[in-house]
């Protein structure tokens, strides 16, 4: 007897292959083998006269799903079917979440097996796992797939629907979704609230301290038994104290004048407070909690964690990462235990076995946390891996034995201290037990604040003591602007909204970034003008559909109708053809939408000079000015690396400055006798040698500014230096070939340029290294420096996908995580994944038509050198 076994990736399938028997054939469906028509073309041609039909779903016959195997697994599907012929049983092993399940669904319903049939399922790739999933197979459950059906339509039509509004009335290729468009609002939200912010100041005093040769300081907290007053006190909406608080505000001469009086004063100690604290591990990662960690503690991005974490599942090192449980099961606890008996102590152990339990009604994915596969932990050290895999192991494996282990014990102290009529505070914590903190601590959202498991030492003080004061210093503080939403915290205020699920928030994410929503600056969030755009139209004239209760309770329902606890069809007759549903909506809304209006930004820090009057809009190139003096309208491109938060009235001056009277003149150059331009453009500033001529298809010679180098900063001679790169340092002395610095994408680097066999050897600058004035001695240590592997590059890190090998040459062909998302490489040819198209959606045979039309593109510019700068062809 021969069994097929289908499951979605081919590593997941190479991986389980080893643990079943060798009359089990285990295949790959690559993902999805069906879903809605993704574009026109795709949609059965019976259908294309519907007026419904751009939807894929029959909205006038009970909302009727068009299913479509498209073009790229056709071949997958046939392959499927040819290997069910020879077996004489199908089991359908995909992920047990409720996308896995309807994944079965579509397969069952295409290749309409004549053989006995399993649904099996499981947490973990391990042989345990696998042999008990094995042995206790179950029917596909009926209501998980109608629950992820339903949701996959609510999404097709909020999506399909709101989308086109966005093309007419503001810019095409803009997007709607259901969960997108409140995460977009969130970010929106926090900006406004940013740039609403009016900054407060104040001042107080620290002083430094000493109690039997022991230092410690302590912070001023009242005056005159009034409170001094700290950030916590300001409406940061005026900038002053908020109204009807009793608190002493100091400026800087009254605090000087304070400090003065104070100094060479006797302190004494009026009490000490003792308080003991304990602390309990943090519960197992669940999909949300995984990435918030990953991106505080490693600074990976919620795409790059389910990833990396999908990796590690499919090779057997973790369990199932989509999951909103943190139940463990008794043999994780046990190994957990063997773990912390074996590398802490037994005295760090908890009492009794720790158990969680899920909070979130709607919890539903997989039935346990994310933790180390297997009935015995392997240590991050044992598994041989390497770099963000690595990384991430370690995290899980921390977190899961950390959750068995002992509370902290710690002793938090407060001193508080008098001298004359000022009351002085000392804050000190001791560890008396560390517990848990040996193994892991949480990370926080505030990058300032201090580890948890960090002493704050105070020395033995008790009341009446007069400790010496050594020195007192006047400090100034400014209150701070919301903090802008991380991946971290985004992540966090959608689950805790109860927003979407946290499977998908990689994805939103990563769509956010992608449609040119969001720009990640420092690991922070930032809305683009863009953002500010769709936002402002959907909240004007769709609330509803962007609000954040709407979002949850529509949430709420998709998880009834998984338990059938609601009905799918009324719901989606009333979410869209109900009396305030989505199409009723729009066909009452759309025509009272102005795209003048619609395409007009108002920013909360701008201000109209009387004498001009001025709009940000978004336009088919981006955001621009436009600006009206009396009857003149001047429009001016807003720098793409500008955000809202970064236009203020100087910038907007500057940039109609140059487009009214011209660029600002550094000087002449001193060889070329032309004059050396400053200049903004839509890529940012850059310095032009001469005039453009008009009709010349020529342009002046450019070049960007160094990351970092503001335009105010840039003299006639640093433009020069800038103007002449590349710029010959000397020759190698082993080679005899030339030395040469340069600006390229990713900054300023060298490059031992040794010709067509050698090829060109690079490395990027290092902090504190000028390209226009480092030395070859310098260029030549380092270039000496063992070279740093690509980010994403085969030798980095594995493949995300292994497709499998090129039909011309055998070379191996897969898919790769890059700096700007994921793409296919085969040799030295390396071709970016279309937006539309996921990982484990693509086949051997896409990638291959991928990789053939860059080596055209490839082979059509090979021979034509370019001389331009990045600048030239940022300014097209």
């Amino acid at each position: 007897m021969s069994t097929l076994v289908i499951v979605e990736s081919p590593t997941k399938a190479r991986t389980i292959r080893n643990y079943l028997p060798s009359d089990y054939r285990v295949e790959a469906s690559m993902g999805h083998v069906r879903d809605l028509p993704p574009s026109a073309e795709e949609i059965p041609e019976k259908y294309k006269g519907e007026k419904w039909a751009h939807l894929g779903v029959n909205v006038e016959s009970d909302f009727e799903p068009v299913y479509v195997v498209p073009k790229d697994k056709k071949k997958t599907v046939k392959e499927l079917k040819d290997a069910l012929k020879e077996a004489d049983e199908l089991v359908l092993a995909t992920d047990e979440d409720r996308e896995g399940e309807s994944i079965s669904w579509h397969l069952l319903q295409l290749l309409k097996p004549k053989v006995p049939i399993k649904r099996m399922v499981f947490h973990e790739i391990t042989p345990e796992a696998i042999r008990k999933a094995i042995e206790n197979c179950r029917n596909i459950d009926e209501q998980l797939v109608r629950a992820q059906e339903t949701r996959r339509i609510l999404d097709r039509l909020y999506g399909y629907t709101l989308s086109p509004v966005l093309w007419k009335k503001i810019a095409w290729g803009l997007s709607a979704g259901r969960v997108q468009s409140v995460a977009v609002r969130l970010l929106v939200n926090r900006e406004r609230q940013r740039q609403a912010f009016k900054q407060g100041g104040y001042w107080d005093l620290k002083a430094s301290l000493e109690q039997e040769k022991t230092p410690f300081e302590s912070k001023l907290v009242t005056l005159g038994g009034t409170k001094v007053a700290t950030g916590s006190d300001f409406d940061e909406n005026t900038g002053k104290i908020t109204e009807g608080r009793n608190v002493v505000l100091l400026d800087e001469t009254q605090a000087e004048a304070l400090k003065e009086r104070l100094e060479n004063k006797p302190w004494s100690v009026n009490n000490v407070e003792e308080r003991a604290v304990k602390r309990k591990p943090s519960p197992p990662f669940t999909t949300s909690t995984l990435q918030q960690e990953a991106n505080r503690k490693l600074r990976m991005g919620a795409r790059q964690t389910m990833r990396t974490a999908q990796n590690l599942y499919e090779q057997g090192f973790i369990t199932y990462m989509r999951t909103d449980s943190v139940h463990l099961s008794d043999e994780a606890i046990a190994a957990a235990r063997s773990c912390v008996e074996k590398m802490y102590g037994a005295e760090y152990l908890s009492p009794e076995p720790r158990q969680y339990t899920t909070k979130s009604k709607g919890a539903q994915e997989a039935h346990e946390a994310i933790r180390p596969a297997g009935e015995t932990f392997r240590t991050p050290q044992e598994t041989g891996l390497k770099d963000q895999e690595f990384a991430l192991y370690d995290l899980i494996w921390k977190r899961t034995v950390a959750c068995q282990m002992a509370d902290s014990r710690q002793t938090h102290i407060t001193v508080n201290l008098q001298v004359e009529d000022a009351g002085f505070r000392s804050n000190g914590k001791r560890i008396d037990f560390p517990g848990f903190l040996r193994a892991y601590v949480e990370g926080s959202d505030d990058p300032e604040a201090a580890l948890e498991n960090q002493e704050v030492p105070l020395p033995p003080l008790k009341q009446g003591d007069s400790p010496n004061c050594k020195e007192i210093e006047v400090v100034g503080h400014e209150t701070q602007p919301p903090a802008r939403f991380t991946e971290a915290s985004l992540v966090k205020t959608l689950e805790s909204e109860g927003i979407g699920r946290p499977s998908t928030y990689a994805t939103v994410i990563g769509t956010i970034v992608d449609r040119g929503y969001a720009k990640l600056q420092s690991n922070a969030l930032v809305p683009t003008f863009t953002a500010f755009g769709v936002t402002s139209l959907l909240e004007k004239h769709f609330p509803e559909f962007v609000d954040v209760k709407f979002t949850a309770r529509m949430e709420q329902t998709l998880d009834d109708i998984s338990t059938g606890e609601a009905q799918w069809l009324p719901y989606l007759r009333e979410f869209y053809s109900g009396e305030t549903g989505l199409d009723t909506q729009i066909k009452e809304q759309e025509e009272h939408i102005d795209p003048k209006l619609a395409r007009t930004i108002e920013l909360e820090n701008l201000d109209n000079d009387p004498e001009m009057t001025y709009r940000i809009c978004i336009g088919k190139f981006g955001a621009y000015i436009e600006a009206e003096n009396g009857e003149d309208v001047v429009k001016a491109s807003i720098p793409e690396d500008l955000t809202p938060s970064d236009l203020d009235p100087e910038q907007i001056e500057k940039i109609l400055k140059q487009k009214t009277e011209g660029p600002e003149e550094l000087g002449i150059h001193p060889e070329e006798d032309k004059p050396i331009y400053i200049m903004t453009g839509r890529y940012g500033p850059y310095v032009q040698l001469g005039d453009e001529v008009e009709g010349s298809k020529k342009k002046p010679k450019r070049s960007s500014l160094p990351k970092g180098v503001n335009m105010e900063d840039v003299t006639l001679d640093m433009a020069v230096g800038l103007l002449s790169l590349p710029r010959t340092l000397g020759t190698h002395p082993e080679t005899g070939c030339k030395i040469q610095t340069n600006l390229g994408r990713f900054g300023p680097y060298v490059v031992h340029d040794q010709g067509k066999e050698g090829g060109k050897d690079y490395r990027s600058l290092k902090a504190g290294d000028d390209v226009l004035t480092i030395t070859l001695e310098r260029a030549l240590e380092l270039l000496a420096q063992p070279k740093r592997a690509k980010r994403g590059s085969a030798k980095a890190t594995p493949p995300l996908k292994d497709l499998g090998k090129h039909p011309e040459d055998g070379e191996p062909v897969g898919i790769y995580d890059g700096r700007y998302g994921p793409y296919v490489k085969h040799g030295k040819v390396n071709a970016s994944l279309p937006k539309d198209k996921a990982v484990e959606d693509m086949t051997l045979e896409q990638a291959l038509e991928l990789l053939q039309a860059k080596a055209s593109t490839k082979k059509s510019t090979r021979g034509r050198k370019s001389t331009k700068t990045k600048a030239e062809n940022n300014e097209k």
